[in-house]
């Protein structure tokens, strides 16, 4: 370990340090240094026995071929931004590798023939696949202890993934190839465009959360009465739609934010990567199912 100084205030504090290992009354005696210090000592450098103040950003942890490694310690160079900087890159890895199974999907189902009519003919497959997707979810969601407990965690996204990959693929095959390719153009374009701006916006999204959570439950409520309106009403499930698309993106905004941490309200724990990528997720999900439902051909 190195032990540097940086200013001369601080050599002068190094300077004026008594010495410890001898009492005052010995000043000046035979054997004893005199109070500047050993016969002979050189000014302005520190000697054994003296007291020296360390302060962080003094002190350099060397490795023994002279390379400052990971054991490299200057200025407290191991912040919160370092760490929150790690679990941003960690969030976008685990999003982009569920992102690629689910587009994956999509387009299977939506160009292969074959593929289309089978899921076309099989809805339960369909119904359970969006069942695996909510149980999945609320164990995540919900049970702390699975979601932060390797391999536990990776294993239930992956389930969630395939279960809400496989819903996609069953929604996708009802529209035709081109309404689907123009989705997921539009839903990565709006989708980076959100991400972007979240990251650059002074405005605090996390504060939303009582009124994204209002929104949500009228959306709700919308859906359940379009169940009963959406024949006499065509145009009820393309409001709906576009209500689904605003509130969601509204939404990643928001999520975005949380998992940036800093200056915001609201913040998303560096240990919760899995939930942040989930939470990610399911706010694109959402973007694409109603941007198909708008733009989308059956």
């Amino acid at each position: 370990m190195v032990i540097h100084s940086q200013d001369r205030d601080f050599h002068q504090q190094v300077l004026m340090a008594r010495p410890l290992a001898f009492p005052q009354q010995g000043y000046g005696q035979p054997g004893y240094p005199t109070a500047g210090g050993y016969p002979g000592m050189q000014p302005g450098i520190p000697q054994m026995g003296f007291q020296m103040p360390i302060r962080p950003n003094d002190i350099v942890i060397e490795q023994p071929d002279g390379d400052k490694g990971m054991n490299h310690i200057e200025g407290l160079e191991f912040t919160d931004k370092t760490i929150r900087r790690a679990f941003i890159r960690k969030v976008y890895f685990i999003l982009f590798a569920m992102l690629v199974v689910a587009t994956g999907f999509v387009l299977t189902f939506s160009h292969v023939e074959s593929i289309r009519m089978w899921s076309r003919a099989n809805r339960h497959i369909y119904i359970l696949s969006v069942v695996g997707l909510l149980i999945t979810t609320l164990i995540l969601a919900c049970c702390e202890g699975v979601r932060r407990k390797a391999p536990w965690n990776f294993i239930c996204l992956s389930l969630f993934t395939l279960a809400a990959s496989f819903s996609l693929g069953a929604v996708s095959s009802y529209f035709k190839a081109e309404s689907v390719l123009l989705a997921v153009g539009i839903t990565a374009v709006v989708c980076l465009g959100l991400t972007l701006f979240a990251f650059q916006t002074k405005w605090d999204f996390t504060k939303l959360n009582g009124a994204l959570f209002v929104a949500v439950l009228i959306l709700f409520v919308l859906s359940l009465v379009g169940i009963f309106l959406r024949d006499r009403y065509p145009w009820w499930h393309l409001m709906i739609a576009g209500f689904s698309a605003v509130l969601f993106s509204l939404y990643l905004i928001h999520d975005t934010q949380m998992m940036m941490g800093g200056n915001h309200k609201y913040q998303i724990s560096p240990e919760e990567y899995i939930f942040a990528a989930l939470t990610l997720f399911l706010d694109i999900y959402n973007i694409f199912l109603a941007i198909l439902t708008l733009v989308g051909d059956r």
